[in-house]
């Protein structure tokens, strides 16, 4: 391959994580990934919530004494708080989301975390996204090894695609996984020349450099594909908000309504490190989320596509219980989720977490966030495998009609 056809090639590569290096692989990848079902139709949207968000200010337990002891300037109480039962209610500025508690489309999963918890951001992330545990890490993207044997490459445009953070929740997928960050690079990008694989006599030669091409090429044909569908599309939405969010969640629904396929997007919002002020800031951040989420439902539904997705939060982990002196939070442990869609059965899902009982002034975990891994993967897009089926918990049974 001569230079400037490896440089045309390569200007694809930011585009295929985990790109295999080894010869003896390369073959049995392309097969495996060839290797699909029918496709659903369904999709998940992943908002991570970057930064570790307080769940207990999300989610209030604002009958609680103990709450309100252990966070005596910081805890909701009186209207700082839409109590939806006699124990639970929302952070007021998440009233936006209201009218999907109303129509029972919003679940919450109390105390979502893992065995033997860590508290470094990096680490405990990096955890989330490849499902591991304060034993032993994962090896790849949670989603990415059950959803490249269930859809082929030429079934649908793009395995996964982010339009906002890291490609971590894709790590070493060796399917079409995109990173975008506007819909518009779909659109505008400049088409390059691949070389043809087959005229290349050193490149047939090397079965790794012939795998990076295929791949490029395969990528190439879903671009293509994708810009088409955009630029055809009669569908313009905008999310409000003006925030990153916002735009992250514009691009997704213009995708979907699109009719772009894709059965995992991913957006994300920073900010939820609250060490210090954070009633200020963790209001202004639940209202960024709620007016978003509010808008992506107004508009899927416009198009029939709310029943066909399923919104869910993540973090890689919770705040503390006891606020600090800078009338904030550190860093915790388990946290309370968000689960939404037109096909969710809304409510309380799990056990919740004992202020009474605390783990080094942490929460106990009461549901390990696999289990709605497995939900998804298994019970939500009809996975025919699923990574994480030893996680299985019967009280997520009825979270998706």
């Amino acid at each position: 391959m001569n230079r400037r056809h490896f440089m045309q090639s390569a200007a694809f590569l930011p585009l295929l994580p985990g790109l295999a290096v080894n010869a003896s692989m390369a073959h049995e990848q392309t097969k495996t990934i060839a290797a699909g079902t029918a496709v659903t139709g369904r999709r998940i949207i992943l908002l991570e919530l970057a930064g570790a968000n307080d769940g207990l200010n999300t989610v209030v337990p604002w009958s609680n004494n103990y709450y309100h002891e252990l966070r005596p300037t910081i805890g909701l109480k009186g209207n700082a708080v839409i109590a939806v039962n006699d124990n639970y209610g929302f952070h007021h500025r998440l009233k936006a989301l209201m009218p999907v508690w109303d129509a029972s489309e919003l679940a919450v999963v109390h105390a979502m975390g893992y065995p033997k918890p860590n508290r470094s951001h990096f680490k405990s992330i990096a955890l989330w996204e490849a499902g591991g545990d304060g034993y032993s890490n994962g090896k790849r993207g949670w989603p990415t090894h059950d959803i490249e044997h269930a859809y082929a490459s030429s079934e649908i445009d793009a395995h996964g695609i982010v339009l906002g953070g890291s490609m971590g929740i894709f790590s070493n997928g060796q399917g079409n996984w995109l990173s975008m960050t506007a819909a518009r690079q779909f659109a505008n990008r400049q088409s390059g020349t691949l070389p043809d694989a087959a005229a290349q006599k050193p490149l047939t030669q090397n079965p790794v450099m012939q795998l990076l091409v295929e791949r490029a090429r395969t990528l190439k044909t879903s671009l293509d594909s994708i810009a088409a569908k955009v630029s055809n599309s009669r569908h313009s939405a905008r999310i409000g908000g003006n925030s990153r969010l916002s735009q992250q969640l514009t691009h997704t629904v213009n995708l979907i309504n699109a009719g772009v396929d894709a059965p995992v997007f991913k957006v994300s919002l920073g900010g939820f490190d609250t060490h210090e002020g954070q009633l200020g800031r963790h209001q202004r951040l639940l209202k960024n989320i709620a007016i978003s989420l509010h808008d992506l439902r107004t508009e899927l539904v416009k198009t029939d596509q709310w029943k066909n997705t399923i919104v869910m939060t993540y973090s890689e982990f919770g705040r503390r219980v006891t606020e600090n002196g800078s009338r904030g939070t550190d860093h915790g442990t388990a946290a309370a989720h968000l689960i939404l869609g037109g096909s969710v059965n809304g409510g309380f899902y799990g056990t919740e977490p004992d202020l009474a009982n605390l783990s080094d002034g942490d929460l106990r975990y009461t549901m390990d966030y696999r289990s709605v891994y497995n939900r998804l993967l298994s019970d939500w897009l009809k996975l025919p495998a699923d990574s994480f089926s030893e996680y299985r918990d019967h009280r997520l049974d009825s979270l998706t009609s």
